[in-house]
């Protein structure tokens, strides 16, 4: 069941979200346990949350995928991203984790090499879904946004800087958004 929130204006307000909803908390906890260097849980799981509370669905709606993102230069190898999402499994079975180490993604994405975690999320196709959140050490809920989270909370759809930016990349951005179809499941998100 979804506590209901009429508005999410602020970080704050997206933090308190998340840091209520138990669910979010226990895939954020068995993430953290993997000791991944500069991890974050991404994409999806924090926009549909988001955007399920602005509908004010009482149920959360079902994610393609968990994607946690990680940023370690000496690893890059596919079969050690599924070694971790082995583990995730056995943590919280039946759950769609996918794992990537995001030090090995510019090649699939034929791009230059990012730098961090957050630098490839800023290179994600949508603004809307440019976010990851984590546990620190201390178990605070840490946030990057590194697109703001203006479009998120306003629902709109639009491209990274770095998609708007090179034509190859927005076309598969469009091809993407029209793949996705949003506006089926969210009908207040708009392009």
């Amino acid at each position: 069941m979804l506590k209901e929130y009429s508005v999410v204006q602020s970080e704050k307000d997206l933090l308190v979200l998340i840091e209520e909803d138990v669910w979010m908390i226990e895939v954020l906890r068995a993430a953290q346990s993997l000791k991944l260097p500069d991890w974050w849980v991404c994409a999806g799981f924090v926009r549909s949350k988001i955007w399920d509370t602005l509908h004010g669905f009482h149920a959360r709606t079902s994610l393609a995928d968990i994607d946690v993102i990680y940023f370690d230069p000496e690893n890059l190898t596919e079969r050690e991203e599924k070694e971790l999402e082995k583990k995730l499994v056995q943590l919280m079975p039946g759950l769609p984790w996918s794992v990537k180490n995001q030090a090995r993604m510019h090649v699939l994405n034929r791009l230059d090499p990012y730098i961090s975690s957050t630098d490839a999320v800023s290179k994600f196709p949508e603004t809307a879904t440019a976010l990851g959140v984590k546990l620190d050490e201390q178990g605070t809920l840490l946030l990057t946004a590194p697109c703001g989270i203006d479009d998120v909370i306003k629902m709109k759809i639009r491209p990274t800087p770095h998609f708007a930016n090179d034509k190859r990349l927005l076309a598969i951005y469009e091809e993407r958004v029209k793949r996705k179809n949003w506006q089926a499941t969210w009908e207040k998100v708009k392009q």
